[in-house]
């Protein structure tokens, strides 16, 4: 019986493998079908614009007013329309590398820089003034568009596309097209004979009908290659990341991001200064006043009624024991002391015992990394800790803590409902902003119904080589 049985599997793996060698033909065969028409609608908007203006002047007899006036609008718009086209079809190209591949094909196109007005109410663009705005922003726009190397290699990929389209997709759609067209009339013509009516008979009937077969097989088995290939041709045209010397697009990116992190640091830095001012304001100091008041009170009240000078020397006791607490408080916000003395994994532990849900703590540092990012780590933390209690609905949370290769990994998981969304709130917003200040990144996991993981990566330098592993519970 098991003879049987295995030739049974193995026919069926082979009808299996058939099916999906099918599929898995045509939906390439599709994706050439779409690789086609974009480069045929690119190409012929590019040719209506360079033969519109041509026809309209060659069908006046006279050539006036107007045909000068065709003639500056079409020298005008053929730039606008070939950045136009070049764009969208490079825009296009990107969206199916990623869709069909899973490969992302970044962009970086350079930012136009808003014009700055003077106080005579002119506008500078870096290479003169403008009185209007609207002229200033067309100026900068033209210029921009001009030097930015990616707008021009998107030009060049809306003509390099037609022809990689052309060479790849095109010839196997035309050998499906052919040989299916041909298989079907050949098989028609001879039905409706109601015989053979090829000279050789039915050899060369069955011999037309499987070289028919043959170039639609080829046609199905050259897509998926023919598929890759451009879509490795449009990677190597439009991402100017690939190669082993960093190029300047990916260095403007990095200023770029370093300059908006940068901006975001002072700006939290700004406001952190202002809250610490203003619980200085409205609390410790506040208190101290009072309590001076109390103190100047209490020296008039010495001699003429030292029972209501006892009185108030309790009252500033207290006031200066609830002063000394809004004090440390205040410290603790801005700086632990554990995490200064013990560092990030027992600040950690600290925050796991206080924490409203159960949390396990599980820490492998070989040393302490530099204190801003410990502080960076440990406020993101205990933000993580907050929303799970809040938010979450869970049992249990788990903190990891480890120090691989370079980079500090931090994941924090519980078995929530899930759903956790930067959108919904400014919690995960602001911990990527604080993790971006030092080129970190924020990942998170978390489906309908749990559980939810979020993991915290910074690149650092320790400061010695001593491991120290240690799993605690709170």
């Amino acid at each position: 019986m098991s003879g049987p049985a295995v030739a049974v599997g193995s026919r069926a793996d082979r009808i299996d493998g058939l099916q999906r060698w099918t599929r898995r033909g045509a939906t390439a065969l599709l994706r050439c079908l779409q690789l086609v028409f974009s480069a045929f609608l690119g190409s012929a908007v590019l040719l209506v614009a360079v033969l519109f203006p041509l026809i309209v002047t060659e069908s006046r007899t006279q050539h006036g007013v107007e045909t000068l006036f065709v003639i500056a609008a079409a020298v005008v718009l053929f730039p606008v329309i070939c950045f136009w086209t070049s764009r969208r079809t490079a825009e296009w190209s990107r969206q199916r590398v990623e869709a069909w591949f899973g490969v992302r094909v970044p962009t970086f196109y350079h930012r136009v820089p808003a014009p700055q007005q003077d106080e005579r109410g002119h506008w500078w663009t870096g290479h003169g003034y403008r009185s209007r705005l609207s002229t200033a922003r067309a100026e900068l726009q033209i210029r921009t568009v001009l030097k930015d190397p990616a707008c021009w290699r998107d030009a060049l990929w809306l003509v390099g596309n037609a022809g990689v389209a052309g060479v790849l997709a095109f010839p196997c759609l035309l050998l499906v097209g052919i040989g299916g067209g041909t298989f079907a009339a050949v098989l028609l013509h001879n039905i409706g004979y109601g015989g053979f009516s090829a000279v050789g008979g039915p050899l060369e009937f069955v011999g037309q009908l499987a070289l028919c077969a043959a170039a639609v097989l080829a046609g199905l088995a050259l897509a998926p290659h023919a598929v890759r290939i451009h879509a490795d041709w449009a990677r190597r045209a439009l991402d100017p990341t690939l190669g082993s010397v960093p190029s300047k697009a990916r260095l403007t990116e990095r200023v770029q991001h370093l300059t908006s992190t940068r901006a975001e640091a002072v700006g939290s830095q700004a406001a952190e200064l202002r809250r610490i001012e203003r619980d200085l304001h409205d609390g410790a100091q506040a208190r101290l006043v009072a309590i001076g008041m109390t103190l100047g009170t209490i020296e008039h009240l010495m001699d003429t009624d030292p029972a209501a000078a006892r009185e108030l020397l309790s009252e500033a006791r207290q006031s200066s024991a609830k002063a000394l607490q809004e004090l440390r408080d205040l410290v603790r916000g801005i700086h632990p002391p554990v995490l200064a003395e013990r560092g990030l994994g027992d600040a950690v532990r600290a925050l796991a015992l206080d924490s409203a849900l159960p949390t396990e703590v599980c820490v492998s540092l070989p040393d302490r990394p530099a204190a801003p990012v410990e502080a960076a780590v440990y406020f993101s933390v205990c933000e993580l800790l907050a929303n799970a209690a809040k938010h979450s609905g869970a049992d249990q949370v788990w903190v990891d803590i480890l120090y691989r290769a370079g980079t500090l990994r931090v994941t924090v998981t519980d078995d929530g409902h899930g759903v956790a969304d930067p959108a919904r709130g400014s919690g995960l917003r602001g911990i990527e902003r604080r993790l971006g200040t030092f080129d970190g990144v924020l990942a998170i996991d978390s489906t309908s119904g749990g559980p939810t993981t979020i993991t915290l990566e910074l690149p650092c330098e320790l400061s010695s080589p001593r491991t120290s592993t240690f799993s605690a519970k709170a």
